[in-house]
């Protein structure tokens, strides 16, 4: 199997463009400095590809090895064929290696294994050849000793022989497997009256195979786990044995219909619950990719998040008995201050909390304030409304999602970084600096805990974490950090830095002081010349006296960048200069300056945009977050047709929520985000996008808010609110607004 072939065929590449990349896959260098560094090799893929690619490698190379296991085994048995040896090295999936291996598999005491065993595989054979003059004499292999009491018990366990045989047809299986998936239908039902009513949509619930949403698959399968509900896979009726059938009965002789009950037999006993768990782990394998590609571009959309930068900012992690904890953090997240206050307790707790946080705010001249949207967080930013009044210089607050601040604020890394400071108060100052710079605070929490995607704690654990891992590494690498203030937790994402060589910069620093040059990186203990070619490149040095040292060229390209700049006339001191490195870059021809150099353009080309822009990051380029400074608005503000602005807080398979300023996100379903076809919601929109919507229904009674992404002032978009009109004698569709949300999402209200 030439696998990189397989690879380039699958991918739509250039041979060369995969032979490099595994090259330099199998050679330990990382995914994204493969991405950044060595775009020449891979024809300038992507991070996300080249994940996929490594993905897929592993699968095929697994795949491979298997096959190999297998023709061995086989071989070690003396039943290998030609035909057998051709069918291995056809099989494309490990399903299908394993089907052709199944006959040759050793297995555990069966009621076949027990026939074989009282010598009856001679009948067996006798009656699958289905001979028309045989006379079938069964009576011939009673056998007292051996159990075989009568010629109905030899029939019968020459039969068990057969259904078994039968059941291990590679090809039979592989059409059966088609079958199920083509008109399969899986079900479910209630266990019983008690049944948890979260999952009474599936309670009497049917859906085909090749239709039902990976959503609802986990749904179904959270379900059953927690015994809610019974599932199972049905066919219709006879089309499953009719195939056995078709294959293995040659005519109605005596023996012909003895094969027919063999086959009816094995589909019921043994094929159908073998393919059945087949189909719903490939179901759920394939629901759980999804999930996992959800949550990972969520995870994504929301490291990437512009930072607040350079604002001393105040964080309030809101609460009742135990109050509200404050942080006022500086620009760099330096701890300035914290306190504790009151104010949902008493109208006089209240005034005493506004006149302290008024205080640190003018001390500290702070301007913007990040208020956790948990538990009390509504009436916090009432107060802090109230409280950006009576502040004599501009303040703006945001709400930013405090998922995953209490897991951090317990754990280890927290009480290093914050020994003195209570648990609490460390989550206040986890809140402010994740709207400074998402980025570097959500790196110290488990992705897991972040609070966006479904279903995060059902998927396999190993396969969850190395996608989310990925995903931190890309942002952080593709970000860059600065050497003398970045965390460790933040460091040990960084290409060819693990935990232990993080720590080990940490320790470097506080022995020796601030990095002057990325070169010092090279007496750190345990970061060799391997390590530091991985890195370099991603991490910043701004007050080195080399300013190459503050970009994302890497030190091989040094040379490059010098070359570069004295050619158009440049030196060191021009590195920043945007508009004059702009305009002179701008009129270079840089395929004639990339020969003459003799370096790759699109070496060259990232080379050009950092000296333009050295220490850029990618985050400034998208829109900045919303702000308020504004009164509250809440639910029973909006009305149908109401236009809004708000941020994608989160997306799942079925739509996006947006947080509109309410307290409540509102759902975006995805068939209210285009006219077009939506296929899933991510091809429209990305968590932190700031989009126009329109109010669709405001339900008061169960919090619930439906939103349009289809604009109402376009004529064919008016019929979304028709409802509205009493002269309209057409009726639209009921919009999806009704939800229930305990670990999974249903839609409760079906359309009329």
């Amino acid at each position: 199997m030439d696998i990189n072939k397989i690879l380039a065929d699958e991918f739509k590449l250039k041979q060369e463009q995969v032979d490099n990349t595994v090259a330099l896959l199998d050679d330990d260098k990382t995914i994204p400095f493969i991405a950044r560094y060595r775009k020449e090799q891979t024809g300038s893929l992507d991070d996300q590809i080249l994940r996929e690619i490594f993905d897929r490698l592993n699968y095929l190379r697994n795949l491979e090895k298997r096959k190999n296991e297998i023709i061995s085994s086989i071989t070690e048995q003396e039943k290998m064929t030609d035909e057998i040896a051709q069918s291995i090295e056809k099989a494309v999936t490990l399903v299908e290696v394993e089907d052709i291996y199944r006959p040759f598999k050793p297995k555990r005491k069966t009621r076949a294994s027990v026939a074989r065993e009282k010598g009856l595989e001679p009948l067996a054979e006798i009656i699958m050849k289905q001979e028309k003059s045989t006379d079938l004499n069964a009576g011939a292999f009673i056998n007292q000793e051996n159990g075989v009491l009568s010629a109905d018990d030899a029939i019968k366990g020459a039969l068990d022989i057969i259904a078994e045989d039968i059941s291990d047809n590679a090809e039979l299986r592989k059409q059966l497997r088609e079958l199920f998936f083509k008109k399969g239908v899986v079900n479910s039902v209630a266990t019983s009256e008690d049944s948890d009513v979260v999952y009474k949509n599936y309670f009497e619930y049917s859906e085909g195979v090749s239709t039902i949403a990976g959503h609802r698959v986990l749904a179904i399968d959270r379900g059953e786990k927690e015994g809610a509900i019974k599932v199972n896979v049905t066919v219709p009726d006879g089309e499953g044995e009719k195939l056995c059938i078709l294959k293995y009965v040659k005519n109605e002789s005596e023996c012909g219909k003895l094969v027919k009950l063999a086959c009816e037999d094995s589909f019921s006993r043994l094929i159908k619950p073998s393919v059945e768990r087949e189909i719903r782990a490939e179901l759920s394998a394939k629901a759980q990719e999804g999930a996992i590609k959800v949550f990972s571009s969520n995870l994504r959309q929301l490291l990437m998040s512009p930072p607040v930068k350079n604002t001393v900012t105040l964080g309030l992690d809101p609460g009742y008995a135990h109050g509200c904890k404050t942080a006022i953090v500086d620009p760099t997240g330096k701890v300035l201050d914290t306190a504790i206050v009151y104010i949902t307790r008493s109208k006089g707790e209240a005034e005493k909390a506004k006149k302290i946080l008024a205080d640190m705010i003018k001390k500290y001249n702070v301007t913007t304030i990040a208020i956790g949207n948990g538990t009390a967080s509504r009436e916090t930013e009432a107060f802090t409304i109230e409280l950006i009044k009576e502040i004599e210089h501009k303040v703006e607050y945001m709400v930013v999602s405090e998922a995953g601040a209490s897991v951090y604020s317990a754990s280890k890394l927290a009480a290093e970084e914050f020994p003195d400071y209570d648990v609490s108060l460390r989550s206040a100052v986890s809140i402010a600096r994740r709207m400074q710079d998402p980025l570097a605070e959500l790196v110290k929490i488990d992705p897991k805990a972040i609070g966006v995607g479904q279903y995060q704690h059902d998927m396999p654990k190993a396969r969850m974490d190395d996608a989310l891992k990925g995903v931190v590494e890309d942002c952080v690498n593709s970000v860059g950090v600065d050497l003398n203030t970045a965390s460790y937790s933040l460091l040990s994402y960084i290409s060819g830095i693990n935990s232990g060589v993080a720590k080990n910069i940490v320790l470097y620093r506080e022995e020796n002081g601030a990095f002057t040059d990325r070169k010092q990186l090279l007496k750190v203990k345990k970061l060799g010349a391997k390590a530091f070619e991985q890195c370099a490149g991603f991490l910043r040095v701004p007050d080195s006296n080399n300013p190459l040292d503050n970009t994302g060229i890497h030190p091989e390209s040094y040379d490059v960048a010098k070359k570069l700049l004295e050619k158009c006339g440049f030196d060191f001191e021009d590195v920043g200069n945007t508009e004059k490195l702009k305009e002179v870059f701008d009129k270079a021809n840089l395929n004639e300056i990339s020969n003459e150099l003799e370096v790759g353009l699109p070496t060259l080309t990232d080379v050009v945009k950092e000296l333009e822009k050295p220490g850029r990051d990618p985050r400034d380029e998208l829109p900045p977050p919303i702000m308020h400074s504004g009164d509250l608005m809440e639910l029973k503000d909006l009305k149908a047709g109401m236009e809004l602005v708000g941020t994608v807080r989160n997306v799942i398979d079925f739509g996006a929520f947006v947080d509109v300023g309410v307290h409540e996100d509102g759902l975006v379903h995805i068939s209210q985000m285009s006219y077009k076809r939506v296929n899933h919601p991510l091809d429209v929109v990305k968590v932190g996008d700031i989009v126009k919507v329109w109010v669709v229904d405001v339900d008061l009674e169960r919090g619930r808010l439906a939103l349009t992404m289809k604009d109402p002032n376009k004529p064919q978009d008016k019929r979304n609110f028709s409802k509205n009109n009493k002269n309209n004698k057409k009726q639209p569709e009921k919009p999806l607004s009704s939800l229930t949300t305990l670990g999974c999402f249903k839609i409760k209200q079906k359309r009329k």
